[in-house]
């Protein structure tokens, strides 16, 4: 039976059995992270080559698209090359790596998403004092704060999970490496510590979960207490895209990872799994430059400024 220091690579879920099933989702998955690119990257270097866009809602938005770069760059390379090459090997490091890179940036990203909460609550139901709580040094310090935690909650969780004994093979029902997948192949009586970390773990983003629901209960109402209709919708609309980007960041992590054992199986794993990892990265640029119009204005700009380097 073999055991993880025998273990010198991984193999991940096919996407498809047949070749032309295959190469299909290379296609697929390649126009959807050339997409997620284009999108997220369009952002970025719109927030920084505006100088209207710096501002604290903006940088942390800067925050985000590059956090949804890298959470959609760390599973679909390796999906792409296995669709394309007809393989379905990951080596073990690869794998570590590629568990430490989804935590890291996840978690980050839940992160900023909670600070962006308390942006837009400061923004609206305490404005005289948003220039002091959230000055240019006190955003840094809170993105810093995000990206550290990232960084300390995905070494938690990968250097406990890569230190269980594997005895279950190197099959792993996933397209690409996640901790549950990897629990499955450990030994039963090691896998509890790595368990007991993911609850300790869901009790933290519930504090989070709770600290945005009680910030846009604020918000709301201090919303509807304005009595202009033209400033209600002022402020909603700059709080309706970031409710929105977390519903769908939250919603399929949490269906993901919290979903009943009765109703789990690989096809549905599957499906989970490429929703939460492409979906969000994907749509979040969408979701934030469709009604915004200092984004629509830099976007433009951006894309007038090109053309004009081209010719």
């Amino acid at each position: 039976m073999p055991n993880s220091s025998s273990i010198s690579e991984f193999l991940l879920l096919a996407l498809a059995d047949t070749r032309q099933l295959q190469l299909l989702h290379f296609w697929l998955l390649l126009g959807i992270y050339l997409a997620a690119l284009l999108g997220n990257g369009l952002i970025s270097t719109a927030v920084a080559c505006d100088h209207r866009l710096h501002t604290p809602m903006y940088f942390f938005l800067l925050n985000l698209a590059l956090l949804d770069l890298g959470c959609i760059s760390t599973t679909l390379p390796k999906a792409m090359a296995n669709a394309l090459c007809g393989t379905r090997a990951i080596s073990y490091t690869g794998c570590a790596a590629q568990v430490f890179f989804l935590l890291f940036l996840f978690g980050a990203e839940y992160s900023i998403l909670t600070i962006m909460s308390y942006d837009r609550y400061v923004a609206i139901c305490m404005p005289l004092h948003y220039g002091t709580l959230l000055g240019s040094r006190a955003c840094a310090t809170m993105a810093a704060a995000a990206w550290g935690t990232g960084v300390l909650y995905s070494l938690m969780h990968t250097a406990n999970t890569f230190s269980l004994p594997l005895c279950q093979g190197n099959a792993v029902d996933q397209f690409f490496c996640e901790i549950p997948q990897i629990l499955k192949l450990s030994c039963s009586e090691y896998y509890l510590r790595e368990v007991g970390l993911l609850l300790f773990s869901v009790c933290l983003a519930f504090g989070c979960f709770v600290f945005i629901v009680v910030s846009y209960m604020q918000i709301f109402r201090a919303v509807l207490s304005i009595p202009s209709e033209q400033g209600r919708h002022k402020a909603f609309s700059t709080c309706l895209p970031h409710l929105a980007v977390v519903c769908l960041f939250l919603s399929t992590g949490f269906f993901a990872y919290l979903k009943p054992p009765s109703i789990s199986s690989p096809s549905l794993d599957l499906v989970v799994a490429l929703l939460y990892s492409m979906v969000p990265p994907t749509l979040n640029p969408i979701i934030y430059s469709m009604r915004n119009k200092e984004i629509k204005h830099a976007l433009s700009k951006l894309l007038q400024y090109a053309v004009f380097l081209l010719q």
